[in-house]
């Protein structure tokens, strides 16, 4: 006997909605979810140059309970219309550090700051997508994106009228009324984006965002993503990628950081001057790709 989410209470939806999503973002980021649920987090108050610097780790550094550093010592940064990436081999603390950014889990030491005001929890102006398609099975498309309406405090024909703009914008109009099983993946991936980009972030950090997709689905979000993103119909100004498809990070970044050693550390950055779209065939993208592997040979423990 299957579950008939559609005859469920509205109520009982959207609180199963906001628990599935503290669900699948991960323990670190689960009580902070559970307030802005409630209460909704407050937004900053930024007074700094949007055209400028925007989000800026400065001399970040995680250790495990058990005493291992995973980073230390590093500092990254993101200016107005720009992607920027963060690669590095497996376990090396890349998706951690992607948290650290949003304010989810406190660095060991270092801080977090957001056009010049530090960051020491989630705030609306910083959105993650993360790797798992998250879209809610008992919410339509448009219900989905509405979900993050709540934390600016709008409802009614306004929330409709927002949702069915920002589902527009990831080329999902005409889907409004569909249901997650409707949807492929890449459909519910293009939801969860419109859900990230509904709460009108200043910056969007995307931890592996394709990585679950078909190599088909994948590439045809990846020559979309960056039109959908900056858009000068929404406030966003810049995008954190955490990747390890070092093709997706040439085709999609603005500036790479890379990491690595144990612990790691930043050991190369590179901006990548092409034009988009990028093409992959180019003897420009074949130099840029032999740069971003010298950097990510191994590198040899430091002594105790």
């Amino acid at each position: 006997m299957g579950f008939n989410f559609v005859a469920w209470p509205a109520r009982l939806k959207e609180d199963l909605g906001a628990a599935f999503a503290w669900l699948f973002a991960g323990p670190c980021e689960f009580p902070h979810a559970f307030v802005k649920r409630l209460i909704g987090n407050p937004r900053l108050e930024l007074d700094g140059d949007p055209n400028g610097t925007i989000l800026e780790g400065l001399d970040l550094s995680y250790a495990y309970d058990n005493g291992r550093v995973v980073f230390q010592g590093v500092s990254v940064a993101t200016h107005g219309d720009e992607l920027v990436a963060i690669v590095g081999p497996s376990g090396i603390g890349k998706s951690t550090l992607l948290r650290i950014l949003g304010g989810f889990i406190a660095p060991l030491t270092g801080e977090v700051r957001l056009l010049g005001k530090r960051v020491s929890r989630p705030i609306p102006e910083i959105a993650l997508i993360h790797q798992s398609i998250v879209t809610f099975p008992w919410m339509t498309a448009l219900d989905n994106v509405k979900l993050a309406l709540k934390s600016r405090k709008i409802g009614g024909d306004e929330a409709d009228e927002i949702a069915k703009k920002v589902l527009a914008l990831v080329g999902l109009e005409g889907s409004e009324e569909l249901y997650p099983k409707e949807m492929s993946g890449g459909m519910r991936q293009r939801v969860a984006i419109a859900r990230a980009l509904a709460a009108q972030p200043m910056v969007l950090l995307m931890d592996e965002p394709f990585s679950h997709l078909d190599e088909l689905t994948a590439e045809e979000l990846r020559q979309d993503i960056y039109s959908m993103i900056f858009n000068s119909d929404i406030p966003l100004r810049s995008a954190v990628l955490v990747s390890h498809n070092l093709y997706e990070v040439l085709t999609l970044a603005d500036r790479i950081y890379v990491l690595n050693g144990c612990p790691a550390r930043v050991v190369g950055e590179i901006t990548v001057e092409m034009d988009r779209p990028r093409d992959p065939t180019s003897a420009k993208f074949s130099d840029y790709m032999h740069e971003l592997r010298s950097y990510l040979t191994p590198v040899k423990r430091e002594a105790a």
